[in-house]
């Protein structure tokens, strides 16, 4: 965790923007006033549906677009399970910002949180904001652990958001506005900000269930051909999938031990921390699991048609005896990885060739299993973007439970929606930047 004293320092003169707008900071409605008049039975509203676009290569993310102000504005996110706090690139002196003025977000006076409100104790929970004088604006930074950060203030605005059955609601949420952004890695980070979607009081998910407006569970389908879905509310969980409990007192989805198997035999790498983050593009696994599994693959390999190449994007790759078109052209050469959790015996999570595989520009198969300890994960292991293709995803804040199954991602869910979601919405490509894992702002994050 970085110096965050120290952090606030070097920013110093762009808080002085700020500090001209903060003379008041009359906030949110109540959620009473929010609350929409014509609830379902179970006192719930309905569910969020949103279209995704991107893909884990080469673009390497997975997005949505939200509407926020008044007059509204379309900004981007990355969708994160590994992240609290929801956060926006700021129309400000902008350290580090991807995209023009015209894409940034512009606060207004009226919309700056204050240090005593308490939407600045939930962006800063489980600790208390640290603040000379309890009207000085709320402030918040994420430090992710590729090394990367964002610094900024804390807002409340309107957000605009379609209910499944077509109905609009226009609501106050808390976010926060980032005009210094720092991104050590090789990619140009996505779009305007990052969705925070785990279960941390932040998150979008848990304002919206705080509101009473649906339930805290949430939802995503990623497409192997770029693209796919996202859901806030339970209307879109099916029957049959595979459920296990998340471990209780964290804001990441972090599963129970799990073991792994290769080509369906016992390997003796067990006592895995999982943690499942749809921020990450790639899965990482500790040093010493990393390299076991990476053995297994090469030992797996000899006698095939493949020899090691170098490919800019990523670090272990093959070519064959002609460039691969997709990752079908290659698949049949490697063997499926497999999780399995001794506490949820009849639960497994299978990682065919096609969950940590990519072709690039090239034509090569890339390894997309990466060594997170070298990106400062530690003990633990991510189950990235890439392992989540082609399955519907869910993660259950009402019952503390992970689920998934295989699924048809490449369209919206129903075909009885509202006919603006009810389109093909592929994406022509496929995609490698993200978020691998987000420490809570000015707090120890719980990976």
């Amino acid at each position: 965790m970085m110096d965050v004293k120290k952090r606030k320092a070097t920013v110093a003169w762009m808080m002085m923007i700020f500090l001209v707008l903060s003379e008041n900071f009359p906030l949110c409605s109540s959620a009473a006033s929010q609350q929409p008049d014509n609830k379902k039975s179970n006192g719930f509203r309905s569910s969020f549906l949103f279209p995704v676009t991107g893909n884990v290569y080469p673009l390497g993310y997975y997005s949505i677009s939200l509407t926020i102000g008044n007059p509204p504005k379309v900004f981007e996110f990355d969708i994160d399970t590994g992240s609290d706090l929801t956060w926006v690139q700021c129309d400000a002196p902008c350290t580090g910002c991807t995209k023009t003025n015209d894409h940034l977000y512009k606060p207004q006076k009226h919309i700056l949180v204050s240090c005593e409100h308490p939407s600045c104790g939930v962006v800063h929970f489980p600790d208390s904001p640290q603040c000379e004088k309890p009207d000085d604006q709320c402030e918040f930074e994420v430090d992710y652990v590729d090394h990367g950060s964002v610094f900024g203030v804390v807002v409340s605005d309107f957000f605009s958001l379609r209910f499944m059955n077509g109905s609009l609601i226009r609501l106050h949420l808390t976010f926060g506005c980032a005009y210094d952004i720092k991104n050590p890695g090789p990619y140009v980070p996505p779009g305007t900000g990052v969705v925070g979607l785990s279960n941390g009081k932040a998150s979008l998910a848990s304002q919206l269930r705080s509101l009473d407006l649906t339930r805290n569970v949430l939802g995503h389908c990623l497409s192997g051909k770029g693209g796919g879905f996202l859901f806030l509310g339970d209307d879109f969980v099916p029957s049959g999938m595979s459920w296990m409990p998340m471990l209780a007192d964290s804001k990441s989805y972090l599963s129970s031990p799990a073991e792994v198997l290769f080509d369906g035999k016992p390997t003796g790498i067990t006592d895995l921390k999982v943690v499942f983050d749809s921020g990450s593009s790639y899965t990482y696994f500790s040093s010493q699991v990393y390299k076991a599994v990476l053995d297994l693959v090469r030992r797996g390999l000899t006698g095939k048609p493949l020899d090691t190449v170098e490919d800019k994007a990523l670090p272990i790759c093959w070519k064959g005896t002609k460039p691969f078109k997709s990752v079908h052209d290659v698949k049949n050469y490697f063997s499926t990885l497999t999780l399995i959790f001794p506490d949820t015996p009849k639960v497994q999570l299978e990682l065919q060739p096609e969950a940590f595989l990519i072709v690039t520009e090239d034509g090569n198969a890339c390894f997309g299993i990466l060594n997170g300890t070298e990106v400062g994960l530690g003990d633990f292991n991510i189950i990235g973007d890439i392992s989540l293709i082609d399955k519907m995803v869910v993660y259950d804040n009402e019952q503390q439970r992970i689920g998934w199954i295989s699924a048809n991602c490449d369209r919206l869910p129903y075909s009885s929606l509202d006919s603006n979601y009810n389109e093909d919405f592929q994406q022509p490509y496929a995609a490698n930047f993200g978020t691998v894992e987000e420490n809570h702002p000015q707090t120890q994050g719980s990976i």
